[in-house]
């Protein structure tokens, strides 16, 4: 039986990162990639000019489509720009016992416009953290989650992620793509303790979706029954590979999207 995954994010109508980006992710690392649209965006690779929020009701709804046909092993939740859809989400995931659940707490896009609602941070910290097998912040993502200041160097990372773990999260894949060392460093931390996952920073401006791509790569390896730590390596490399090729897509004037398919095309 092929292994399933759900992503739950917002649409990107240029199609490098959010929905579009997570069901190209799936399908290149073989899992049947379902979906949950939580918000539209009027998107390319220089902007995000419109968003249009679902009515939480029907992001219920689909949730409900999926999970009364389909066996879902692994779910990845992206862009939830409101309070009352973090609830809806929330509600969903208890009542169908959703697992292997991957939170990337999407805030501001690659662009710099902002994708979730101020209000809505703490709703997603009490609702949404403590039901994560993992959270995949980036550095701006963890200081807007803990209220403090952007993390500068590994020891600073740790702590944060550390401080996450004492807020409720499970494990927390903090993300260092905005560092400026030759390497991009992300740390995997738990109560067990730190994985330092380093690779060489890729000279490139075309890295939308990014961090969609990661977390959706992260949910696939559950998906397929991967243990975490391992999932997570084989996410990053799949992602590190997908930012080298970027440059071969010519997709779009601004940021353009990494490669997904860099391994076939």
């Amino acid at each position: 039986m092929n292994a399933i995954a759900l992503t739950i994010a917002g649409s990107d109508s240029g199609g490098g990162a959010g929905i579009q980006a997570d069901l190209k992710t799936f399908s290149a690392l073989g899992v049947y990639g379902t979906s949950v649209i939580t918000a539209l965006t009027a998107q390319n690779t220089r902007g995000v000019s419109a968003i249009h929020d679902v009515p939480p009701a029907f992001v219920a709804a689909q949730m409900e489509a999926v999970f009364s046909d389909l066996a879902v092993d692994a779910v990845k939740i992206g862009m939830l720009s409101r309070a009352p859809v973090i609830e809806a989400v929330a509600d969903g995931l208890d009542r169908h016992k959703a697992k292997n659940i991957v939170l990337d707490p999407v805030m501001v896009a690659t662009s710099g416009d902002r994708l979730l609602d101020g209000a809505a941070i703490e709703v997603l910290r009490s609702k949404l953290i403590p039901r994560a097998a993992l959270i995949t912040p980036n550095l701006p993502e963890a200081a807007a989650l803990l209220g403090v200041g952007l993390a500068v160097g590994e020891t600073e990372m740790r702590a944060q992620a550390e401080r996450l773990i004492a807020d409720g999260a499970r494990a927390v894949l903090i993300k260092g793509g905005h560092g400026k060392d030759a390497e991009s460093v992300d740390l995997l931390v738990d109560r067990s303790g730190v994985t330092r996952l380093a690779a060489k920073r890729i000279a490139t401006k075309h890295t939308h979706g990014t961090g969609c791509t990661l977390s959706s790569a992260i949910a696939a390896g559950l998906a397929k029954g991967e243990p975490l730590g391992g999932a997570v390596r084989a996410a990053k490399d799949y992602v590190t590979a997908a930012i080298a090729a970027a440059d071969r897509l010519r997709v779009g004037q601004g940021h353009g999207p990494v490669h997904h398919f860099q391994a076939w095309w």
